[in-house]
């Protein structure tokens, strides 16, 4: 313990310890409310466009009576509270998985509501309201273009993080080896958080890796006022619970954010639930594999989604299948055998994209691989790709067939990447547990930088996927894999 550093005891606040203060709210909390009415009011326009889209797509410009224009002012009224009670405009407290899941399940409860309140303030019948079908209409485009105009949003709020704004001047309290790694990974990374500096509890000091050790907890009311704190960051291996409680009651005096560390990286927090047992507060964790009903809605989806694709994509199926038997020698389709669920061995189906025998020609080119880790095989300029191939690959239109070994039930829309069973032999025992479950045309390693991960990178994400799996994450995925593919980064 350093010289003259207090106990963790001595060193923790009591509330009566707390002058009564009444600082100005934080710049950065005014900041993120500004953003949130302006994100309310882009809500707004965009359900609004959505429902006039809906009616000009299905009536044309035929002129609307006054149960529409009722639809029009319901919509708002209805919409912007029931996203402000999924906490939707708390905009520094949501995950882009978690704003998503929210998204999805606060627009289909507006839609309810708002087809009550249709009914019971505006004349009509159900049958009448439910035959015309446009109220699904309506809540699709409405999603997606809440959608769009948040990713637009978020985008601004990057970049306003990037260049300091929007961030919460923070600092750690702790003085170990978890605050040191708080303070590390809010400092370079455009989260939200500025640290400032580190607060003792009065456990012996770590290496804090040049960072500034501020004071003790005692000191906590004159730092906060002192560097203008708007977020206290607790290391949760750096106080005991007891000492915490009257550090947090201390702080309701003051207009800061408060946040304990969990020191559980790998999971969503749509995962997570608060739960008192006795005088604890414990996270609870919901299991990670999909119970029976959950399983049964993933393989409908994934049946419903692949079927109306392989009908849509078929003029283009066949279009590229033509430009792949005109300009090279071979089969349309290439066929590998991959490693499925359970270790089960299946037949991937890809249009072929590269000249035929190009497997003979592989171990020539080992020496050439680009992949970080040297599990998987991946060169930018193989010479083996054909022209139509290289541009297919570009868009991933190459992987278009797997849509088949989705039907056939050897694998799903999302999840883990398929493996070979060359790859699989090499694996280490925490590899295996991607085989948990069915491999996937996309997944989060699609979305994560494809050909640009290392095979580790690969696993973790995979891992992570197969931790905190749903139904709604696998809609976010599918909905990230669209910009992804058509930025094609890091496409081979």
């Amino acid at each position: 313990m350093a010289d003259g550093a207090p106990t963790t005891s001595e060193a923790t606040l009591s509330a009566d310890a707390v002058p009564s203060v009444q600082l100005a709210r934080p710049g950065t909390s005014r900041r993120y409310t500004r953003l949130a009415l302006w994100i309310a009011l882009t809500d707004v326009l965009a359900v609004e466009a959505a429902i006039l889209l809906t009616r000009f797509a299905r009536f044309g410009f035929s002129h609307p009576g006054p149960n529409f224009v009722g639809i029009l002012v319901l919509a708002p009224v209805v919409w912007v509270p029931i996203f402000a009670a999924f906490n939707l405009y708390s905009l520094s407290r949501l995950s882009p998985a978690e704003e998503f899941r929210r998204l999805f399940e606060a627009s289909g409860l507006a839609v309810a509501a708002k087809l009550v309140l249709t009914l019971l303030l505006i004349h009509g019948s159900i049958e009448d309201a439910l035959s015309r079908g446009w109220l699904l209409m309506a809540w699709l485009l409405a999603l997606l273009l809440v959608l769009i105009t948040r990713q637009l949003w978020h985008k601004y709020m990057g970049r306003l993080r990037a260049r300091g704004g929007l961030s919460y001047r923070t600092v750690i309290l702790g003085a170990n080896e978890e605050a040191v790694r708080i303070a590390h990974t809010l400092g370079p990374n455009p989260l939200g958080y500025r640290p400032v500096g580190l607060i003792s509890t009065g456990l012996a000091h770590e290496e804090l890796d040049g960072l500034a050790l501020l004071g003790t907890v005692n000191d906590l009311p004159a730092i906060i006022e002192a560097h203008g704190i708007e977020c206290v960051f607790v290391a949760s291996t750096a106080i005991d619970p007891a000492a915490l409680k009257r550090v947090t009651r201390a702080l309701r005096r003051y207009p800061v954010e408060v946040k304990v560390s969990a020191n559980m990286s790998e999971i969503l927090s749509s995962r997570l639930t608060v739960q008192p047992v006795g005088d604890l507060l414990a996270l609870s964790l919901r299991p990670a594999s999909l119970t029976g009903p959950q399983a049964v809605a993933k393989r409908s989806f994934d049946l419903l989604a692949a079927t109306l694709a392989l009908v849509v994509l078929a003029p283009m199926w066949m279009a590229i299948a033509l430009l792949i038997k005109v300009t090279s020698r071979g089969p349309v389709l290439y066929r590998q055998e991959r490693v499925g669920k359970d270790g089960r061995t299946f037949t991937m189906y890809k249009f072929r994209t590269m000249i035929r025998g190009a497997d003979l020609l592989l171990p020539q080119l080992l020496e050439r691989n680009e992949f970080h880790g040297g599990v998987l095989f991946k060169l930018k300029n193989d010479p083996r790709v054909t022209p139509v191939g290289r541009w297919l690959r570009a868009w991933s239109l190459d992987e278009l067939p797997q849509i088949l070994n989705v039907i056939k039930g050897d694998m799903s829309l999302v999840g883990p990447r398929p493996a070979l069973p060359n790859e699989v032999a090499t694996y280490e025992d925490w590899h295996r547990v991607r085989l948990e479950v069915r491999p996937g045309i996309t997944g989060l390693w699609q979305v994560g930088g494809r050909s640009d991960l290392s095979f580790d990178d690969y696993v973790r994400l995979d891992l992570f996927y197969i931790e905190n799996w749903s139904v709604t994450y696998d809609l976010y995925i599918l909905g990230k894999t669209i910009p992804a593919v058509l930025m094609r980064k890091g496409a081979f």
